[in-house]
């Protein structure tokens, strides 16, 4: 094992895991990242439907200030029309505490995203000017307790909230009382404890959790596999758009990627956006930062295990596969991290970062030994002997610090993100997540009128 070459710099969490527990936390998350996994869970809910004879029921919950949820229930009717599924609607609060990380960041980038990618899945936009206060966020939440139509009234309801005329139209709709609000609630966010989940925007279906527009494309490649389409299209309702690329569209640009080594999000997308930046003439700067929770971000056990299922199954979809795993929380990732300004000075960081990533979340080596660095470094094409006399030296900190500051300055706070810039390194455009590549893409087109 090698040896703890340096102290706890400032900023960085002492996440270093006892031997047994990295071991059982890397076999859990490589059982729950298995696509035999998937399958069986899949095939399991259907023998169990079957068996209590019961029909295909959506489960969905929603947050009437959220704005992902805006988005999310638009879709309800559109999917009640075309698959043989009944719907059942929660309400609930949303996250809170360490699943609620950096909550005034987070309220508006989801306003901004949403707003953003709503065209593109044919909804109407989230973003608004209009203040959404406690007294409004209360009537929505009473008028929807009371509705007997919620797939038609959530839609209108959201746009009134966004828009600001809520208390204008309320008089058109049958309002619940305050206690009969509060247990509607209450159920919600206990059925949403109970499934093991703690956010809004979130359908569930067959023991399966699918995240707002964004999964619904997985979703509803389940239902028609199971024969539920109604209609004769073998084409989603709501499809994720496709990355789009276009030679050399983006000459002259540059992609700042900011990325870590301990996030399965990044190890799925990462060499495609190599790839992407490449075909499409971007010149790509790398900016890593320190794991979330290795700079004080809080992960829930729940929080994770969502995570790591959900980045297999993503990774999945662009044809690839992740796991098994080897967690390489706390020392791994700064060993690694010690390496990666030689690694620049190299010109072969990004090589390094893609092996790094590639063997603790694709290959299931155990990157804290010193067979599994060498592992990264040979595939890397980087020498071993001049790496050993520099690993776990300091001095990597302050570039990591600033990629942070930096990726905070626009909006963001986790990783991958993304920030285009022009040829003068002005700002166009920025998203956060693996599945926001293609709406990169889209802006790069947009600029250039492809």
């Amino acid at each position: 094992m090698l040896k703890q070459k340096f102290s706890e710099q400032k900023g960085a969490a002492t996440m270093n895991p006892s031997k047994f527990r990295r071991w059982l936390t890397s076999k859990l998350m490589s059982r729950v990242a298995k696509r035999t996994s998937q399958i069986r869970l899949h095939e399991k809910a259907e023998r169990n439907r079957i068996l209590a004879d019961e029909p295909h029921v959506l489960e969905y919950f929603h947050q009437v200030d959220d704005p992902y949820s805006w988005l999310a229930v638009q879709t309800l009717q559109p999917l009640l029309e075309r698959y043989n599924i009944d719907l059942i609607n929660h309400l609930v609060s949303g996250p809170t505490n360490k699943n609620l990380p950096e909550p005034s960041l987070l309220k508006n980038l989801a306003t901004i995203d949403a707003g953003r990618v709503a065209p593109h899945y044919g909804l109407e936009t989230s973003e608004s000017g209009a203040e959404i206060n406690k007294e409004s966020i209360w009537l929505a939440n009473k008028i929807l307790t009371a509705s007997i139509s919620f797939a038609s009234d959530g839609p209108l309801v959201s746009s009134a909230l966004t828009k600001g005329n809520l208390k204008e139209i309320a008089t058109e709709f049958s309002l619940a009382s305050d206690s009969d609000t509060e247990e509607k609630l209450s159920e919600g966010n206990s059925r949403l404890s109970e499934l093991s989940h703690y956010s809004g925007a979130m359908f569930f279906y067959g023991d399966e959790w699918y995240w707002g527009v964004d999964r619904l494309y997985l979703l509803e490649d389940r239902w028609r596999k199971l024969g539920l389409d109604k209609s004769i299209s073998n084409t989603p309702l709501f499809a994720r758009p496709a990355i789009e690329v276009k030679t050399n569209s983006g000459a002259g640009c540059t992609l700042e990627f900011y990325a870590s080594l301990r996030s399965p999000y990044t190890a799925l997308i990462f060499d495609h956006v190599v790839e992407f930046a490449r075909a499409s003439g971007l010149t790509l700067e790398l900016k890593p930062v320190l794991p979330m929770v290795m700079r004080g971000v809080s992960l829930t056990r729940q929080k994770g295990l969502y995570i790591f299922a959900d980045a297999a199954r993503e990774a999945r979809a662009l044809g690839d596969e992740l796991g098994p795993f080897w967690d390489p929380i706390g020392e791994p990732v700064r060993l690694a991290y010690s390496l990666y300004p030689w690694a620049k000075r190299e010109s072969k960081h990004v090589e390094f970062f893609s092996a790094f990533l590639s063997a603790a979340f694709r290959e299931g080596v155990n990157t804290m030994t010193t067979r599994g660095i060498k592992h990264v470094l040979q595939r890397a094409d980087l020498d071993w002997n001049h790496a050993r006399s520099i690993l776990g030296q300091s001095g990597w900190e302050d570039e990591l610090e600033t990629n942070r500051l930096d990726m905070y300055s626009f909006g963001s706070w986790g990783v991958p993100s993304f920030r285009l810039l022009n040829a003068e390194g002005k700002e166009i455009t920025w998203a956060w997540g693996q599945d926001r590549l293609w709406f990169i893409a889209k802006e790069i087109l947009r600029i250039n009128r492809w």
